[in-house]
């Protein structure tokens, strides 16, 4: 294995399948597959969701919710999603933690970087839910917090592109991809990987992000394993 502890970054709006909203019982289940294939090869992994296909606090505030208040309630809808993923990981046989940013008893643990080191070394799946905890901080900021905190190897964002690429491929049939970059060619390219706080705490603690297509089969294992898949953002 190439990676032995890692923070699986996953958008909420992966979790709508084809749905326009909630999440979608057999991308869940899939998902959960996924991750189940590396956790039997011994890899220590630690989850951070998105809350998008629930409520995202940028949108509320657009629409004239208070900031701050959307801000938490898109941190709520972060942890409904890590419910899901724990009930469904539990499901097929694994054992999970559920930890959280802002206080949720009886949900979620409280969670501290010291508490999800100690988890994973026990043999479990930590979930981090509820973001950083405070208003004004997307989910990659809080998957690069944690990250950095339960010192894993890389963060491996999981998307539904498989890496980085000049423009946006969904909208740039000429756009071309990266196999790898450096956080400083990323900075000047202006590349959109996380938001800039997340790609900045990364770069700071030189810790590696690898972007990759989370929705083809197979793909985390290899990842994991280090096969050349997706695009790999380091020093």
């Amino acid at each position: 294995m190439k990676y032995n502890r890692v923070l699986l970054k996953l958008s909420g709006e992966a979790l709508m399948g084809l749905s326009q909203y909630g999440i979608d019982p057999k991308t869940l289940t899939a998902y959960c597959h996924e991750i189940k294939q590396v956790v039997e090869q011994n890899v220590q992994v630690a989850i951070v969701i998105g809350g998008g296909n629930i409520f995202r606090g940028l949108q509320g505030a657009a629409q004239g919710f208070d900031r701050v208040q959307g801000d938490y309630m898109g941190m709520l809808a972060t942890v409904i999603n890590s419910m899901a993923l724990q009930a469904e990981l539990e499901k097929q046989g694994l054992s999970v933690k559920l930890l959280s940013g802002i206080f949720i008893d009886p949900i979620a643990e409280s969670t501290s970087g010291r508490k999800a080191q100690k988890y994973l070394d026990e043999g479990n799946i930590v979930i981090i839910g509820g973001g950083t905890g405070n208003p004004f901080f997307t989910t990659d900021t809080a998957s690069a917090l944690r990250a950095v905190e339960i010192g894993a190897d890389v963060l491996l964002k999981g998307t539904r592109v498989d890496g980085v690429y000049t423009a946006d491929p969904e909208k740039d049939p000429n756009a071309i991809k990266y196999d790898q970059l450096s956080f400083d060619e990323a900075y000047q390219k202006q590349l959109k990987i996380m938001d800039m706080t997340a790609f900045t705490l990364c770069k700071e603690n030189k810790l590696p992000i690898l972007v990759f297509d989370m929705n083809t089969k197979g793909n985390l294992l290899k990842v994991v394993n280090g096969e050349a898949i997706g695009t790999l953002v380091s020093e």
